[in-house]
């Protein structure tokens, strides 16, 4: 079992789910969970029953397993005694760029930590977006960004793109340079683009904007983690849309 778990974390067709909330959500969303180990399959049903009662029958065929097994699984063992591999969903960038809903798009520029892609689309997932996209070398399916956004890759397409597709999505950035951001500010189906946790956007994003907004933030506080200005941004659109 334990050579499954660290062949899915090679395959880039699959995924590994670490923890309750991640597992939960992910089967809940219908991702298709190939393989699940638990510590105590009474113990998992019940804290299915109490959190999430819709999810407790597919849970009861996780394998039970000993200590020294389960954590040989994953480099952290989560607390709440149960991972799974899954197979990745497959999104198309460009089918996402297209889609006519007002919700916005969420880009992500060449992010560096794992955990902040997750949050990220932990809140995209929450906020009602039609997908996240990312450009880089991180792997937006790393298991660190499922233990992030708490499985919710599987309620929203995410995709790893070389170039950024062209569409008619109006390009938003997310930049200290902009206007003060508020209530109403974002235009229908935008694309809302946030750069690197530390240099933020590149020139090239910047310059192809069609609208630079800024988070208003106490004097003295130079910059949001990533997945709070994700978040931020994502909950002045809902507001407006209420």
């Amino acid at each position: 079992m334990a050579e499954r778990f660290h062949a899915a974390r090679r395959d880039p067709s699959l995924t590994v789910i670490e923890g309750f909330h991640a597992v939960k959500h992910a089967v809940r969303f219908g991702a298709e969970i190939l393989e699940a180990a638990t510590l105590d399959v009474s113990a998992l049903s019940r804290l299915a029953g109490r959190l999430a009662p819709d999810v407790v029958r597919r849970l009861a065929s996780a394998e039970e397993v000993d200590v020294p097994t389960f954590e040989s699984l994953v480099p952290s063992p989560p607390r709440s005694g149960v991972v799974a591999i899954a197979r990745r969903r497959v999104s198309d960038p460009a089918a996402m760029l297209a889609d006519p809903a007002p919700a916005p798009v969420v880009l992500l520029e060449s992010p560096r930590r794992a955990g902040n892609v997750g949050a990220a689309i932990r809140s995209a997932a929450a906020a009602g977006a039609s997908g996240v996209i990312v450009t880089g070398d991180l792997d937006p399916w790393h298991p660190a960004a499922l233990r992030g956004s708490a499985g919710l890759h599987f309620a929203l397409p995410v995709a790893r793109v070389e170039e950024l597709p062209r569409g008619d999505r109006p390009l938003v950035a997310l930049d200290p340079g902009g206007e003060r951001l508020g209530t109403g500010s974002l235009p229908a189906r935008a694309l809302l683009a946030f750069g690197t946790e530390r240099e933020g956007l590149s020139d090239e994003l910047r310059g192809r904007a069609d609208l630079t907004f800024a988070i208003p933030m106490r004097p003295g506080v130079s910059s949001l983690n990533l997945g709070a200005a994700v978040a931020v941004t994502l909950y002045a659109w809902r507001l407006a849309r209420a």
